[in-house]
């Protein structure tokens, strides 16, 4: 039985933790987490007011670095942003560039590489790029991409977009629609991208300003406004007898509802995914339902008292129990593990309990998760479907790829290596730690080496021995992934037809960003650019017109999907220019 209850949810009312005081606040951090009870709750609700606990790192891009002059032509567009390097020659290494990219970093371009004008004008939630049609998920439209992206147009200070982009929703987007959404998709996207809006706009207001944006302005909370009143519409998906989250809700009646699929059991990634968000939007309103019902989702899942910290992928909302023994952290998996350090982080480490359940998890993959490839011996993450002590299967989504940096995140706090070996807090285990994030990243950047395209599959497959190797044991890894077809190193991999798709997605570059900022190692940025550029050879629309997913990213010319996904302004493209 699981005697560990960190969070004790009602017998500290949020109310009484926000009025506590400083010193109440640092005397319930100094206690041990297994004598205070409800400490992390307590000590997490200070953070709500003391507004350095929401201490976001500032790194946004220099304008006026000449080291930027590469990505300023490539996304300069004439009238739209207000820098100005795309007026500059194109010569020395970007001329070099040219015949490989295509006309992509012509300075004569007056357009984006991004989608036109049909999902601002319209709000569509999907837009295909090559067909240029664009779709509704729900009766108006939800304004997917237009929301999602407001983010990615502030950091590229696209104010004429910005500008059409607040317009619409100021005058069309409404949530009052009879509904079902998914709850987590909603939140990630929808409420992340209003809640960034509302951060950049006003911690950053230098960044694609806008007039009505400015303190005292007549619509100025827009933002945060739209944001809670989506919110509130979400909450209603947490209404469940456990505080499990249902998988859906409706956003007219505000209702729960349970998955159609996988035995009615909600995904716990997406169950787990909620937490950043609706913590923040405490912190800027002051309404604590929003903490506490986050909260109380990851005291029910950490109730469960897994081995290893390591959690099934399926978790019922009626009871709050687990479905299954399917342990991964691919789909369904994977940010559960992401948010944990990060809302250690989030609250500057005043709630010791995640820093504590991400420790016991890292500890878990390293014991039941992490083998070797033969012959070339890459790290793998792979997946044990029927649970810890049963059979490994060596198996890699995309979307693990995460981990690395959120590893490296975790390891540092954030902060760079340099500095942060020079900590008394650094030891042998942080060593150990960067080793992995290390390893694991290159096995990511192989995933898209290997494939034609240079640009991932969905799922990659490994080759190892039976039985499979311990993390423990010696190893050693390529250090470059040259050769032809022939190679050593592509040996490791298994890429099977149905699994050679690319969605776009952002978890390699993610990975990328986190360890380029972390190390300093130019390896990183170089990974990156060599990724930017096969996406621009293989995906990118004719005229301008967006950029699309692939159906085979192993075949030249690849098998396209017509689909351009929100993740890929939002996230990819955003890390890569960062």
């Amino acid at each position: 039985m699981n005697t560990r209850d960190p969070f004790n949810l009602h017998r500290s009312p949020a109310f009484n933790i926000l009025r506590a005081t400083a010193s109440r606040a640092a005397s319930n951090v100094a206690q041990q987490v297994v004598e205070a009870g409800a400490q992390a709750y307590e000590t997490g609700k200070q953070a709500v007011e003391d507004m350095s606990t929401f201490s976001v790192p500032k790194n946004v891009p220099s304008f006026t670095n000449p080291q930027r002059e590469l990505e300023n032509r490539a996304w300069a567009a004439s009238g739209v942003t207000a820098r100005s390097a795309a007026s500059q020659s194109n010569g020395g290494v970007l001329g070099g560039m040219q015949d490989r990219v295509g006309d992509f970093f012509d300075v004569g371009r007056n357009d984006l590489p991004m989608y036109k004008d049909k999902p601002f004008s319209s709000g569509y939630d999907e837009y295909h790029p090559i067909s240029k049609k664009g779709k509704f998920m729900t009766p108006k439209g939800m304004g997917w991409i237009i929301v999602d992206a407001l983010d990615t147009m502030m950091l590229m200070n696209l104010t004429s977009r910005l500008t059409t982009a607040r317009e619409w929703l100021a005058t069309k987007l409404d949530y009052d629609q009879d509904q079902e959404v998914n709850t987590f998709e909603t939140t990630i996207r929808m409420l992340g991208g209003l809640l960034s809006a509302h951060y950049l706009s006003t911690e950053f207001p230098e960044l694609a300003p806008l007039a009505d944006d400015d303190e005292g302005a007549a619509g100025e909370d827009l933002y945060l406004e739209k944001a809670k009143d989506l919110a509130d519409r979400l909450m209603g998906a947490f209404k469940s007898n456990s505080g499990i989250p249902y998988a859906s809700v409706n956003l007219k009646t505000y209702e729960g509802v349970v998955s159609h699929a996988d035995g009615g059991a909600s995904s716990t990634a997406e169950a787990a995914t909620l937490q950043l968000e609706l913590k923040y939007l405490t912190k800027l309103t002051g309404e604590t339902l929003y903490w506490e019902a986050a909260e109380k989702v990851i005291q029910v899942i950490d109730d469960n008292g897994r081995e290893g910290g390591l959690v099934p992928i399926y978790i019922y909302a009626h009871d709050g129990h687990f479905r299954g023994e399917n342990i991964r952290l691919g789909s369904r998996g994977d940010s559960y593990y992401e948010y944990l350090i990060k809302q250690y982080l989030q609250t500057d480490k005043h709630e010791p309990i995640y820093e504590e359940m991400w420790d016991e998890a890292l500890a878990g993959i390293r014991k039941y998760l992490i083998t070797y490839s033969t012959p070339s011996q890459f790290t793998v993450l792979a997946e044990r479907p029927d649970g810890l002590h049963e059979k490994l299967s060596p198996k890699m989504d995309h979307l693990v790829c995460f981990l690395p940096g959120t590893i490296a995140l975790g390891a540092t706090g954030g902060i760079p290596e340099s500095e942060a070996r020079k900590l008394p807090t650094w030891d042998a285990r942080k060593d150990e730690e960067m080793e992995l994030a290390r390893e694991l990243t290159k096995t990511c950047i192989g995933m898209y080496r290997v494939m034609a395209t240079g640009l991932a599959p969905e799922i990659a497959h490994f080759h190892v021995d039976d039985p499979p190797l311990p993390a423990s044991a010696p190893h050693k890894s390529p250090t470059t992934f040259e050769g032809g077809e022939d190679a050593a190193w592509r040996k490791d991999f298994i890429l099977k037809p149905q699994d050679n798709h690319n969605l776009q997605r952002p978890e390699t570059v993610e990975s990328l960003f986190y360890m380029w900022r972390i190390t300093g190692d130019e390896i990183y940025r170089e990974w990156g650019w060599d990724m930017f550029k096969a996406f621009l050879n293989y995906t990118a629309v004719e005229e301008g017109g967006g950029f699309t997913s692939l159906s085979d990213a192993n075949t030249i010319p690849p098998q396209t999907r017509d689909n351009m996904e929100s993740f890929w302004l939002v996230r990819l493209l955003t890390h890569l220019y960062e």
